[in-house]
């Protein structure tokens, strides 16, 4: 082979092996994914009850063809756009998208109201807006206080509204409010109870909170000076059912023992020592076990575990039912062989329901009522009875029959058994309950 033929033949090869290497690169690398344009709705909110919202609120990171953008850091915050209730949003409201998708599984607001719109922002992306919604409340049970009431939702949460003078509806101010107003500290309560001017609850967990007015040391903890919003009343005891009074408050715990606090100058702390009044809860005397308590005006009444009925405290009106106008420092048994499941304590009388479900009222009744008893009185009318509640001028009843059993002037009224029909004995603080599962009353007022 001649030389030239072989510089021709060695080219050859280096061109070869040239366009080998090349191809050994590999295709050219995709081209980058479309960035992300806009944020999407998958799950709009719907009305929701109870401030939790049934389905979570899902949101897309899409291109501009309407593609998921699986970005591995994008940030989605969701606010609220349309505020009309003044609501405050809870629940964890900045999430990073997981393959595209943000989920808020948390969001929560607090206040009842129509015309909601929530507003979801990422950065770099334009702010896109939810369709309207509602908030309902749903209560599972009320409370009334002189001129306040409270109610736990079915969630647990608290809500008050009505005067607010004395800070009673513990919401860190002293406004008074038309609509129901949340108790800020957004606890969860298993039950509350009001008082004149202050309120006592009791946590899903059995911690006992009060707020409002703190004279005499009826907020139970350790002080006379009151306080807007919740304090825990001092002990460290676990309570299941709690009583605000007049000027004292009391509770049941979960061995059933029952404590008081507050003032002791009618002995309605019941501790038998006669001290003028406590700041902090002390045991009632005596080792009987309790299962319900009522705290009154200047009297307290209980059920025990048998399902006997005690008082103590004021009873020039005979409203501790002993048969004797006799004041008590100790509980002190009621007069006849009813056995109750449930007391309600008011000025001046108390009233009970027995576990045969009848309605029995003793003391001096409400104003011009006629009726003075110093032991249980049988209040008329044959109903079947589920609930009771006092109040200063009215007490409200519950029957199974769901007609309105209310406006009683116990314990010889002759109450309604009839929507359709009128009330035999009317005045300005009738009420009426219909289709209820519990009531509460007070001075003024009833829900």
């Amino acid at each position: 082979m001649s030389r030239k033929s072989d510089l021709h033949t060695l080219a050859a090869v280096a061109i070869a092996v040239a366009a080998c290497g090349e191809s050994g690169t590999g295709p050219p690398p995709p081209p980058p994914p479309p960035p992300a344009t806009q944020l999407v709705f998958l799950t709009q909110p719907d009305t929701a009850s109870e401030a939790q919202f049934t389905l979570a609120i899902r949101v897309a990171v899409q291109d501009a063809s309407g593609n998921l953008v699986t970005e591995t850091a994008r940030d989605v915050t969701i606010r609220l756009a349309a505020n009309p209730s003044g609501a405050t949003l809870s629940g964890t409201t900045t999430v990073r998208a997981t393959a595209g998708i943000a989920t808020f599984s948390d969001l929560g607001l607090e206040r009842a109201g129509d015309g909601f719109i929530f507003q979801v922002l990422s950065p770099g992306l334009p702010p896109v807006t939810s369709i309207p919604f509602s908030i309902r409340l749903t209560f599972a049970s009320a409370a009334t206080g002189w001129a306040h009431s409270c109610g736990v939702t079915v969630a647990g949460f608290a809500y008050c509204w009505g005067a607010n003078g004395d800070a009673q509806l513990g919401d860190s101010t002293f406004v008074n409010r038309l609509v129901v107003t949340p108790v800020r500290g957004r606890l969860q309560f298993a039950q509350l109870s009001g008082g004149i001017d202050h309120t006592c609850g009791i946590t899903l967990a059995g911690a006992a909170y009060c707020w409002g007015n703190g004279s005499q040391g009826k907020i139970g903890d350790g002080s006379t000076f009151g306080s807007p919003v919740r304090v825990r009343v001092l002990g460290g005891v676990s309570f299941t059912q709690i009583s605000a009074g007049s000027a004292h408050s009391c509770g049941v715990t979960t061995t059933h023992a029952a404590y008081c606090w507050g003032t002791n100058s009618f002995f309605e702390l019941g501790t038998g020592s006669g001290t003028p009044g406590t700041m902090a809860p002390v045991p009632v005397a005596g080792s009987h076990q309790f299962i319900h308590i009522s705290a009154g005006d200047h009297h307290t009444c209980a059920i025990t575990v048998d399902h006997e009925a005690y008082c103590w405290g004021d009873n020039v009106y005979g409203q501790l039912g002993d048969s004797t106008q006799q004041p008590r420092d100790v509980p002190t048994p009621v007069a006849g062989a009813v056995s109750f499941a449930e007391i309600a304590t008011a000025l001046s009388y108390t009233c009970g329901i027995s576990v045969d479900h009848k309605l029995y009222c003793w003391g001096l009744g409400p104003a011009n009522s006629g009726a003075f008893s110093l032991v249980p009185a049988e209040v008329p009318g044959g109903h079947v009875y589920v609930s009771v509640s006092t109040g200063y001028r009215h007490a409200c009843a519950v029957s199974t029959i769901r007609w309105p059993i209310a406006g009683a002037r116990m314990p010889t009224a002759v109450w309604a058994t009839a929507p359709t029909r009128p009330w035999r004995r009317r005045s300005s603080w009738s009420v009426v309950c219909i289709s209820c599962r519990s009531v509460s009353g007070t001075d003024t007022h009833a829900v």
